[in-house]
């Protein structure tokens, strides 16, 4: 369960970063240049994409509590694997086609690891 275990992490930092970026450094440099997004779009934004940023916290929060589970939180960590997947792929479909292989792919990776027993 290793690889599992290193993946869900992998997941859990990538949306803990994302909660950064998007409630907290929006409408900085940073935030922008990751967003594409100019001042003035980020200033209209910014009440919108703190809410993203806290949903992308509840994702990392759970995974990090199936992970603090152990063996026990194998069904947690697919719960929020499973949900990681579903919001990359409406992202993707939506947003950007970035999102598929940011989001998506890694909590994908890490289904599959999980479900393999890795």
């Amino acid at each position: 369960m290793l690889i599992t275990q290193l993946l869900a992490a992998l997941v859990a930092a990538i949306h803990g970063y994302i909660l950064v970026l998007e409630m907290f450094l929006w409408d900085k440099p940073a935030g922008r240049r990751a967003f594409g997004m100019s001042a003035e779009q980020a200033a209209q934004t910014k009440v919108l994409a703190a809410n993203q940023g806290l949903y992308n916290g509840f994702l990392a929060a759970g995974l990090v509590w199936g992970l603090w589970l152990g063996a026990a939180g194998l069904g947690v960590l697919g719960f929020f694997l499973g949900c990681v997947l579903v919001a990359g792929v409406y992202g993707a479909l939506t947003a950007s086609r970035k999102i598929l292989f940011v989001q998506a792919l890694p909590a994908a990776l890490a289904l599959i690891s999980l479900g393999a027993g890795w």
